[in-house]
């Protein structure tokens, strides 16, 4: 397996990668057989190919191209010889947003406050490709991605997928706590130690 590289990226740079992430981002949420419908297309990366449904894949560049301009924007990417392999973005979510908003139910009370003061944080998107994945490739991603948010309350907010056993493995060794579910369509939220 070849070596994986981390870098963070600007907020122009991500938005260069923009397909690069989209095609990583369809690499890791593969589409199951029965899923799979007559207006699929391939998403060639690497050596491998992969089907996600066009819809999904536009869905997510909306949601990036939005996550990009929002306030604290950050990013970081793992390359290896072939290319992106793994990406973990998040930003600030202020006070007045929609993120914060849905949010501030599930929050724990001492979360509340720090996070009302701007001091939060949400993790967005971690992705890894299937076959970097159990290389400690998430966790020095979110290592470096953190070292800017450390003293922040810290929230990942993954889509809440029926049986999406990868990433709440994940989220478990990382020691987060799960708060509940939020938003539509429904989020999870997990709060990181302090």
């Amino acid at each position: 397996m070849a070596e994986v590289f981390l870098r963070r990226l600007s907020r122009w740079q991500a938005e260069q990668q923009r397909e690069d992430v989209a095609t990583v981002y369809a690499a890791c949420h593969e589409q199951t057989p029965h899923q799979e419908q007559v207006h699929d297309r391939d998403v060639s990366r690497g050596q491998g190919a992969y089907r996600i449904r066009g819809q999904e894949r536009a869905e997510f560049l909306t949601r990036f191209e939005r996550h990009v301009q929002e306030r604290d924007f950050d990013m970081v990417a793992a390359d290896s010889a072939t290319g992106l392999v793994g990406c973990l973005y998040g930003y600030r979510a202020a006070p007045d947003t929609p993120d914060f908003t849905a949010l501030r139910d599930v929050l724990p009370p001492a979360a509340t406050g720090a996070a009302a003061a701007g001091r939060l944080f949400l993790l967005v998107e971690l992705m890894v490709l299937p076959e970097h994945r159990r290389r400690r490739v998430a966790t020095r991603l979110r290592d470096l991605l953190l070292a800017r948010h450390g003293t922040d309350v810290v929230v990942t907010t993954p889509t809440a997928v029926a049986g999406d056993g990868a990433a709440h493995e994940v989220l478990r060794a990382w020691s987060c706590t799960k708060l509940g579910e939020f938003g539509t369509p429904p989020r999870e939220a997990w709060l990181h130690p302090a």
